[in-house]
């Protein structure tokens, strides 16, 4: 038995066994070309700002000329306050690339970075007994 002979294909070569109408874009969960990523992130030199994923990003302005796609994505969407979180899900990149690219926008003060609203752990006690009194006049 003899072992099935392979061809190598290169970037933008269509593979010889699949139907001119299959689709090619990456699905979901699937891989990216890494220097992509490489690419939108930039030379980073280490240096990140502090920020997780419930940290809220507001746009200060409007994009720049010089900014990149990405960066203008990230302007308009953060025209209201969105989490990086959502930052990371609307514009489809890795946590990681979106930190550099906010640390870049946040230097050049395009954007704020907030802390997230925290809640009160405990209710104010006069607010749950004006709701009992209230459900008692029911």
């Amino acid at each position: 038995m003899t072992p099935p002979q392979r061809q190598r294909r290169f970037p933008g070569q269509e593979p010889a066994a699949a139907s001119p109408s299959a689709d090619t874009s990456p699905k979901e969960g699937e891989l990216r070309n890494p220097e992509r990523l490489f690419v939108i992130g930039g030379e980073a030199d280490g240096e990140r700002a502090d920020i997780d994923l419930v940290t809220l990003i507001v746009a200060c302005a409007d994009p720049p000329v010089s900014a990149t796609p990405e960066q203008a994505a990230v302007l308009r969407l953060c025209s209201a306050p969105l989490s990086v979180a959502e930052l990371s899900a609307y514009l489809s990149l890795p946590f990681s690339v979106v930190t550099v690219l906010l640390t870049d926008l946040l230097a050049a003060e395009l954007v704020q970075a907030r802390a997230p609203i925290v809640r009160q752990k405990v209710a104010d006690r006069s607010l749950l007994e004006a709701v009992m009194h209230g459900l008692q006049k029911l």
